[in-house]
């Protein structure tokens, strides 16, 4: 089965009437918990802009709450499921300090909660990916936020 265009769908869209559009929006929210969840955040950003930064970090706080990192293995098992997650909630937003504030909330908790003790490779490899990620990130926003990102990158030692 072949899927029309994005132009396509644009055009097939701009022909429905506001009630069509709404009944087809309230559809596309319950095919997935994404999707209500990106139109969660787009219907409520303009009035609560941290409300994205906060929730995301209430659900990474929850998955570090659960991880074992006791032991290597677990530890890095768990880190990985929690940067998937991460990852995921990321696509929801588009706004570049959002993304940085998440990435740097993530890292500063891998360090917090001692993944980072077991001096694992790969656990180390997913430390620094997600640490030049925020960096190349920061480099696209505005002097004045790049500055304070900076400073809170040197603080967390980077």
């Amino acid at each position: 089965m072949k899927f029309p265009s994005l132009a396509q769908l644009k055009k097939d869209l701009k022909q429905l009437n506001e009630q069509e559009l709404q009944n087809l929006i309230v559809d596309l929210s319950k095919f997935s918990r994404d999707n209500k969840a990106y139109l969660f955040f787009k219907l409520n950003e303009l009035d609560q802009p941290n409300l994205y930064v906060e929730m995301v970090q209430e659900e990474l706080e929850q998955e570090f709450a659960n991880a074992r990192s006791n032991h290597s293995y677990y530890a890095k098992k768990s880190a990985q499921k929690i940067r998937r997650k991460m990852n995921k909630l990321l696509k929801l937003s588009k706004d570049k300090s959002q993304q940085v504030e998440v990435i740097l909330y993530f890292c500063e908790r891998l360090k917090e909660e001692g993944f980072l003790n077991h001096h694992s490779s790969v656990l180390d490899n997913l430390y620094q990916v997600q640490v030049n990620k925020a960096k190349k990130l920061i480099q696209g926003l505005h002097e004045d936020l790049q500055y304070d990102y900076d400073l809170r990158l040197d603080e967390m030692g980077l």
